[in-house]
């Protein structure tokens, strides 16, 4: 007996913001897509990848807010992490081989703190091999499973702060906690070996979770399972609205006259200040209409958000 053909899901357009808690096993994209079936999406991005064995704030992007999405690819992380001393992997994490075990010396709270200090700041890592980075156009975990090492630059980034806890008393010193706040392009697997090394036994990292990405932290996040019990309205509730991604950006209101002309990409001329970054808004009806920067009192135009965008946000609940 056929099985009956599974129902096609009806798409429809849906914006906002969508903060997930990712769970463990799930690339970002695949945590994307379910998350997409469930609100029946038209469109859906995310704002920079989370590795499948790390956890934590996935902010998800829908309709009109993947157009600011690449904003967020700026914003300052925070990672909780354990790493597990006196072994390393090929991969800098649990998943990978075991390549060198070494005995654990003893760890004091002095030697710690002087690890700590040399992390802090601005330091240059080389990206690991088992990273989505590309190289001539494939990504080096490609190259790694060939087991082909290529050259990689060295980049520099920035702690802004990084926490070192020992165990409780009486546990064993095989590992230690991290809280790690880092600019983009950090790489915490590589952080977790380099204070391994400094601390003369190497390390790798057990667990992995982002708590928070620029404004938003894991207390804001739903998880999938929580999104799959709730009924359709109640999922579209927890969408944020698209400016949610822009707040450090300047806020403009325009007149709807203004705001006419510069939806149709023109320049407009006020009394603001120079700035970056700009979130124009339209002053009636209440509503986002795109980014901009100000140069000598200019407002001048940068994403812009269209005319079926705007209808189909003013027109929800």
């Amino acid at each position: 007996m056929n099985a009956a053909p599974r129902a096609r899901v009806q798409r429809r357009p849906v914006h906002g913001v969508l903060l997930l808690d990712k769970p463990l096993g799930l690339s970002s994209n695949q945590a994307l897509q379910k998350a997409k079936w469930l609100l029946r999406a038209e469109k859906a991005g995310h704002t920079g990848t989370l590795d499948p064995l790390a956890t934590g704030v996935l902010p998800l992007c829908f309709g009109a807010a993947t157009k600011f999405s690449g904003l967020h690819l700026d914003a300052d992380k925070t990672y909780r992490a354990t790493l597990q001393l006196g072994v390393r992997t090929s991969t800098g994490d649990r998943e990978g081989e075991v390549i060198e075990r070494r005995p654990v010396p003893p760890i004091t709270a002095e030697l710690l703190e002087s690890v700590r200090q040399r992390f802090l700041g601005r330091v240059t890592q080389i990206p690991p091999m088992h990273s989505a980075l590309k190289k001539d156009g494939k990504p080096l975990y490609d190259y790694a499973r060939a087991g082909v090492e290529v050259e990689r630059s060295a980049r520099d980034i920035v702690i802004h702060e990084l926490n070192l806890a020992l165990p409780p008393d009486g546990q064993a010193q095989t590992a230690i906690e991290m809280i790690v706040k880092c600019s983009k392009g950090t790489y915490i697997r590589t952080l977790g070996e380099d204070i391994g090394e400094a601390l003369g036994c190497g390390g790798h990292l057990s667990a992995l979770r982002r708590v928070a990405t620029g404004p938003f932290d894991e207390r804001q996040c739903i998880t999938l399972e929580e999104l799959t019990a709730i009924d359709e309205p109640a999922r579209l509730a927890c969408l944020r609205p698209p400016e949610a991604l822009l707040d450090d950006h300047l806020p403009i209101t325009l007149s709807p006259e203004e705001a006419g002309r510069f939806l149709s990409g023109l320049r407009r001329r006020g009394p603001w200040p120079d700035a970056d970054r700009v979130a124009v808004h339209g002053e009636q009806p209440r509503a986002l209409l795109g980014t901009a920067h100000v140069r000598a009192g200019e407002l001048i135009p940068g994403r812009l958000l269209s005319p079926i965008e705007l209808k189909q946000m003013l027109s929800l609940p």
